[in-house]
């Protein structure tokens, strides 16, 4: 029984920083299902619009990516320790959570727009912080930033066809 409890006490962290972002992007997803169906299918699509089946295994990779590189920053001393990284990790993950509510819950893909440049960057400075500590961590992070300077794109093409969002559907049922 001992045994198990320090199994359990040594692999819990590392499981529960790994499947944080996932959890993010599960909720995320909850929120906005209904918008997907009622609002984004209506939107002027840019020509490089994926399917949206693409988003869900790709976002899983990803969060799973993101999860693993956080941990490995984590178990190189601990919170205490990586304080400045993960707080920096945090932000971006924060930015990373609040674009989906911002363009599918608010239909604001202008401040969808501003939110995504503002993780671009986060994601950069994660890397610079993450990479003197662990260079595999900080390459972890490249398909998110591939992913989101691919979805730069596509919000700022939603923008320009679709003007600031919360107007798009209104306007095109009139």
């Amino acid at each position: 029984m001992s045994s198990l409890m320090t199994s359990i006490q040594q692999y819990l962290p590392a499981a529960a920083i790994i499947l944080l972002p996932n959890l993010g992007g599960v909720l995320g997803g909850l929120l906005t299902k209904d918008a997907i169906r009622k609002w984004y299918t209506k939107l002027k699509m840019p020509a490089l619009a994926p399917p949206n089946w693409v988003f869900g295994p790709v976002w899983t990779s990803i969060y799973a990516c993101m999860g693993v590189s956080s941990y490995l920053i984590f178990k190189d001393g601990g919170f205490a320790a990586q304080a400045l990284p993960l707080s920096v990790f945090g932000a971006q993950l924060l930015l990373n959570w609040i674009w989906s509510p911002i363009f599918f819950g608010w239909h604001r893909i202008d401040l969808a727009l501003v939110d995504i440049v503002a993780l671009w960057g986060s994601i950069v400075a994660t890397m610079v912080v993450f990479h003197p500590i662990n260079p595999t961590a900080a390459l972890l992070l490249l398909p998110h930033l591939g992913w989101v300077s691919f979805a730069t794109y596509l919000n700022f093409d939603f923008w320009r066809l679709n003007g600031r969002g919360d107007q798009a559907i209104k306007d095109k049922d009139q």
